[in-house]
C-alpha cells in the first residue's frame, strides 16, 4: 500500500502542477511578460511547486533529510537529465540573459547553499534570507520582462502584443491555478508519508529516498514542460525552466523548508560531502556547456544524461553497500571522467572550427 500511495502521490502532484502551470501561464501572458521570463518564473516556479510542497511538508514533520534530498536531487536531475534530454531532441539555443545573469546566479546560489550547510544545519534565519533573495530575484525578472515588453510595443507601434482576455476567462484560469495548488499539497502529503515508510522498511536512509525517488517524482513537471517546449521550438523556455526551477529550489524551497522548521534543516555528512558537492559541480559544468556557441548541442545533452545514469548507479551501489562500489569509483574517476573530458574538449573544438569555417565561407 505504501508503494500505491507513493505512486498516487506523484500522480496527483504532477496533475496539480500541470493545472497550476496552465493557469499561471495564461495569467502571466495577459500581463505581457516575455516567454523567457515566463519560463524563468511562472513555468519554473509552477513546475517546482511539487518540490516546495513536498519539502515544506517534510520539514514540518521533522523529516529534514527528505526536504534537503529533494532539493539537491531535483537540481541534479534538472540539469543532467531534463536539460540533457531536451538537447537530445533539438539543440537548445541559449539567450544572453541566461548566460550572463541567470546561470551565474544559479551557480552562486548553489555555492551559498553549500556554505550555509557547512555547519550541519540550514537555520531558520538563513532560510528566511534565502527566501528573501527569491523575492528580489523575481522582482528583477519582472522588471526585465516589462521592459522587454514595452520595447517590443514601442518597436511594433501597437498597444497590445496579445489579444485581451475577458475577466471571466482570467477568473477561470485563476481557479485552475488554485485547484492545482490544493492537489499539490494533497499529493505531497501522500508522497512524503509513503516514501518515509518505504525507506524505513528497506533500511534506506531518507536522504537517498529524497535524492532519487522523491526528487525524480517531483521533477516530472519539469521533464514534461522542457521536453514539450523543445518539441515546439520554445528553446528559451526549455532552458529557462531548468535554470529557474533550480533557483527556486535553492532559494524558495530550501529557504521555506528551513524557515518553517523550529530547528531548521539538518544536513548529514553524506549530503554535505557528496550530494551537495555534486550539485555544485553540476551547476558549474552547466555554464561552459551553454556558453559554447550559446547552445546546448545534442552530444552535450547525451553526455549529461549519461552522467546522471552514472550518478544514479553510484547511489544504488552505495545503498546496497555493494562490494563493487570501490571498483566503480575507480572506473568513474580514472576512466570515464577523463574520457568524457577529452570528448567534451574535442567536440567543442570541432564545433567551434565548423562555425568559424561556415562564417568565413558565408
Amino acid at each position: 500500500m505504501n508503494w500505491f500511495w507513493m505512486i498516487a502521490g506523484i500522480a496527483v502532484v504532477v496533475v496539480g502542477a500541470d493545472m497550476l502551470v496552465r493557469g499561471a501561464v495564461v495569467l502571466a501572458s495577459a500581463m505581457r511578460i516575455s516567454s523567457l521570463v515566463i519560463g524563468l518564473t511562472v513555468v519554473a516556479f509552477g513546475t517546482s511547486a511539487p518540490e516546495m510542497a513536498v519539502s515544506v511538508v517534510s520539514s514540518v514533520r521533522g523529516e529534514g533529510d527528505i526536504a534537503l534530498g529533494n532539493v539537491v536531487g531535483s537540481n541534479i536531475f534538472n540539469v543532467l537529465f531534463v536539460l540533457g534530454a531536451s538537447a537530445l531532441i533539438v539543440p537548445l539555443a541559449v539567450s544572453r540573459q541566461l548566460v550572463r545573469f541567470d546561470i551565474p546566479l544559479m551557480i552562486l546560489a548553489s555555492i551559498v547553499a553549500f556554505g550555509l550547510a557547512m555547519d550541519g544545519v540550514v537555520s531558520r534565519i538563513e532560510g528566511a534570507g534565502l527566501f528573501c533573495c527569491l523575492i528580489v530575484y523575481t522582482g528583477v525578472l519582472g522588471w526585465f520582462g516589462r521592459r522587454d515588453a514595452n520595447q517590443a510595443i514601442a518597436e511594433t507601434n501597437v498597444e497590445e502584443l496579445r489579444p485581451p482576455r475577458s475577466i471571466r476567462v482570467l477568473l477561470a484560469y485563476a481557479g485552475v491555478l488554485g485547484v492545482g495548488l490544493l492537489l499539490l499539497v494533497l499529493g505531497a502529503s501522500w508522497l512524503v508519508e509513503a516514501s518515509s515508510a518505504i525507506a524505513r522498511a528497506f533500511g534506506v536512509s531518507d536522504l537517498v529516498i529524497g535524492v532519487t525517488i522523491v526528487a525524480v517524482g517531483t521533477s516530472l513537471p519539469e521533464v514534461a514542460t522542457s521536453l514539450v517546449a523543445a518539441f515546439k521550438g520554445e528553446r528559451d523556455m526549455a532552458v529557462g525552466n531548468v535554470v529557474g526551477s533550480n533557483l527556486f529550489n535553492l532559494l524558495g524551497v530550501l529557504g521555506a523548508s528551513s524557515a518553517v522548521s523550529a530547528n531548521g534543516v539538518t544536513v548529514i555528512d553524506e549530503a554535505l560531502w557528496f550530494d551537495i558537492p555534486v550539485m555544485v559541480l553540476v551547476a558549474l559544468v552547466c555554464w561552459p556547456v551553454v556558453r559554447t556557441q550559446m547552445t546546448v548541442a545534442r552530444w552535450e545533452g547525451g553526455l549529461m544524461v549519461f552522467a546522471y545514469v552514472l550518478y544514479t548507479a553510484y547511489l544504488v551501489l552505495m545503498v546496497e553497500e555493494s562490494s563493487r562500489l570501490d571498483d566503480y569509483r575507480r572506473v568513474v574517476v580514472f576512466v570515464v571522467a577523463p574520457a568524457a573530458l577529452v570528448a567534451f574538449v574535442a567536440l567543442s573544438w570541432h564545433d567551434r572550427r565548423r562555425i568559424l569555417c561556415s562564417v568565413q565561407n558565408g
